[in-house]
């Protein structure tokens, strides 16, 4: 005799996955409502289309690419229970380095960006160090960490924009997958940004390193009674951050085809704020990271939007300050219905 499913336990089950659905993706529904109200507000400003146009998503993308790369590296650290404040002086101070190395010093790009990364894997270290092993807030060592590196980069650059990168890294900012007759149409670094997603997605859902960064940060008392060396994922967690941040600045200079010490402005604000509207939590151990992505390219779809409706950029700059507490708002909601 077959046994009949119980119509009152699938509407539960049916209710909870359409509710958990919800929770991860609500960026991509985001994403789509801001499409429609900008797509609308601009052709009622401007009597033409200008942002659903290939075009300007081919730029939000290309964007979005650089911003979601380092914000990778800050959602994994928030998945722990920390935070980065010196990700985007990172970009500022590995790019400077890289940018020095190749035009003035005449070293290959190659050993150059093997500097960068070594850079960026020290600058990783030193937080890792101070966090993890001497027990200094990440608020206060990664704050100070920032100064270092804002610092050390205008030392090293004068302040004086470097412009003109050799063609050798072109292709990771400004190449496309394909060129033909309907023109550029994937560009490399957003390939790269879904691989490094993709990657990510897979080792933290899937892999005992995965599940071992969530139990971090969903309580340190109970993974270091477990077993697993808090200290080793911490300090590990900032050295990635690290390597992603350097990853970002050398797209972002090969992008941008010049070096400046703005590089990067303001990212590691960017990046927090896209890994909790992708639905990483500050409180740790909550979240997927491939909702990271997504909220990243929500927020510079968001303001790619303000922009092609006219509205000033020191107003844009309240309003990402708008942003940033409406999603820690929505995380701390978030996290009182699950509690």
């Amino acid at each position: 005799m077959s046994k009949q499913a119980n119509p009152v336990v699938n509407r539960r089950s049916y209710s909870s996955v359409l509710s958990q659905m919800s929770k991860d993706y609500m960026s991509v529904v985001g994403i789509i409502l801001l499409a429609v109200i900008f797509s609308i507000g601009s052709y009622l400003k401007n009597g033409e289309q200008y942002f659903m146009t290939v075009n300007n998503w081919k730029n939000i993308m290309l964007q979005s690419s650089t911003v979601a790369i380092v914000a990778l590296g800050q959602s994994i650290i928030l998945l722990t229970g920390n935070f980065d404040l010196s990700l985007g002086r990172q970009v500022a101070l590995t790019s400077a380095v890289g940018a020095i190395l190749m035009k003035n010093v005449g070293m290959p790009p190659g050993q150059a960006i093997v500097l960068m990364f070594l850079l960026g894997i020290l600058a990783g270290s030193l937080n890792g160090v101070m966090v993890a092993y001497i027990g200094i807030p990440a608020f206060i060592a990664t704050l100070g960490t920032q100064y270092i590196c804002y610092g050390v980069a205008k030392l090293l650059t004068q302040a004086t924009p470097i412009p003109n990168m050799p063609e050798e890294i072109g292709w990771l900012g400004r190449g496309y997958l394909f060129d033909g007759a309907l023109g550029k149409v994937i560009p490399i670094c957003v390939i790269l940004m879904l691989v490094l997603y993709i990657g990510a997605q897979f080792i933290t859902s899937k892999t005992k390193v995965g599940r071992y960064v969530y139990a971090v940060g969903g309580s340190r008392e109970a993974a270091f009674f477990s077993g697993i060396n808090v200290k080793r994922y911490y300090f590990g967690t900032f050295v990635l951050a690290g390597i992603l941040a350097t990853f970002g600045g050398l797209i972002l200079m090969s992008r941008l085809n010049s070096v400046a010490v703005t590089n990067g402005q303001n990212y590691e604000f960017d990046a927090v704020i896209g890994s909790i509207i992708g639905g990483i939590s500050l409180a740790g151990g909550k979240g997927r990271v491939i909702g990271t992505m997504f909220g990243c390219i929500f927020l510079i779809t968001l303001f790619n939007g303000f922009s092609q409706l006219g509205v000033d950029p020191f107003v844009q700059d309240v309003l990402k300050g708008v942003a940033l507490v409406v999603a820690i708002t929505l995380d701390v909601v978030r996290n009182r219905k699950r509690d």
